[in-house]
């Protein structure tokens, strides 16, 4: 079957207020001249734009989506919030909780955004289509249900997975969030259950530093159902594919989930400016074909990638395109134009033995070594 891409151009709309990378301009703090948060539309819009003119667009099933509907919402938001969201939405923007800001009809933006991802789970789930992307805009992983932060405005995956379950059934859900950046939104939402498995490898101590600690692995009817895999910066392509083979795809075979989401930021790439940790687009490429295997043998192929964060104008489109070409199978193939200066800037071989010995103790200590 074939993969799904759902995306629509008024997600790349959404507008920010006057910032300065995350600095609210005033006082000293001079405006950019791109101006701005570094959540820019150009890093999304540049990698449709990759896919069209590299032919991967005419190899996917290019799909929209209706927005979310006010009941997808408030599966996970309050109405206050909503309510609020809503009003200063249609009154010409502001911001809520923290570097959130909003233009006019960024409500109805954010809605759309969260819509892309519930139908993409949707159709996955339906056995319409194999598996899908959703290029979402605004991200979601960093919303709490009644705050919202980190660039985001609602809780696209939460809202994807809380509506697959009351109108198709969908029993147990697995959401691995590779965004440098803890998924501390999504993670909220699910602490105290066991329906769904979060887990997040992210850059430990970059954002937000109050969360996403190894030892945090939920509560109640939740516990043992969180895993966060904190790693130190500059960990590096091998670091990943590590943590994938030795932390996170034995934590998917011992949950066994009926499918499998990815919190799919590029953040972590070596060019990022709020990142360190020097993934490459063959990291990401090579992620996302271990997950497809990994899905294909325990949920009859059911994955779907959401996107989040990644700031590099220039090489997001190459990380996100190396995503899809290992999430579609096709033999499309755009390669990386830093790929070689990346392969150099990878971690010494003492700082990778370290790196290994941390990982597996980490995979030891959620019982899945060996």
């Amino acid at each position: 079957m074939a993969t799904g891409f759902f995306w629509d151009e008024r997600c790349f709309w959404h507008s920010g207020g006057n910032y300065a990378l995350t600095v609210p301009v005033g006082g000293l703090v001079q405006p950019l001249a791109a101006g701005g948060l570094p959540e820019s539309p150009e890093t999304k819009r540049r990698l449709k734009n990759l896919m069209d003119v590299s032919g991967l667009s005419q190899e996917l099933e290019m799909q929209g989506a209706a927005p979310a509907a006010r009941a997808d919402l408030e599966r996970v938001h309050p109405a206050p919030y909503l309510e609020e969201f809503q009003r200063l939405s249609a009154a010409g923007g502001g911001e809520l909780g923290l570097r959130t800001p909003f233009g006019q009809g960024g409500f109805e933006i954010a809605a759309l955004s969260a819509g892309l991802a519930k139908e993409a789970v949707r159709a996955v789930a339906a056995g319409e289509i194999e598996n899908a992307y959703a290029l979402s805009r605004p991200p979601g992983h960093h919303c709490l249900p009644d705050f919202p932060n980190g660039f985001c405005l609602l809780a696209n995956i939460a809202i994807a997975i809380e509506t697959a379950k009351a109108e198709q059934g969908l029993s147990r859900v697995a959401v691995v969030d590779w965004d440098v950046h803890h998924g501390n939104g999504t993670e909220a939402v699910f602490y105290e259950r066991d329906d769904v498995l979060t887990l997040s490898v992210h850059q430990e101590w970059n954002y937000p530093l109050d969360t996403g600690a190894y030892d945090d692995r939920g509560r109640g009817a939740g516990e043992g159902f969180n895993i966060n895999i904190p790693l130190p910066p500059g960990a590096g392509h091998e670091a990943y594919l590590q943590v994938m083979r030795q932390i996170i795809i034995p934590a998917l075979e011992r949950y066994k989930p009926d499918m499998i989401i990815v919190a799919s930021g590029y953040d972590a790439s070596a060019m990022d400016p709020l990142g360190r940790m020097l993934a490459t687009a063959e990291t990401f490429g090579t992620m996302t074909k271990e997950l497809r295997t990994a899905a294909q043998s325990l949920c009859d192929g059911r994955l779907v990638l959401v996107h989040e964060g990644g700031y590099s104008e220039m090489h997001v489109p190459f990380c996100g395109h190396a995503a899809l070409e290992a999430l579609s199978g096709s033999a499309i193939r755009t390669g990386d134009p830093l790929a070689e200066t990346l392969r150099k800037r990878q971690p010494s071989a003492r700082y990778s033995a370290f790196l290994q010995d941390l990982i597996a103790e980490m995979a030891a200590g959620l019982g899945l070594a060996g």
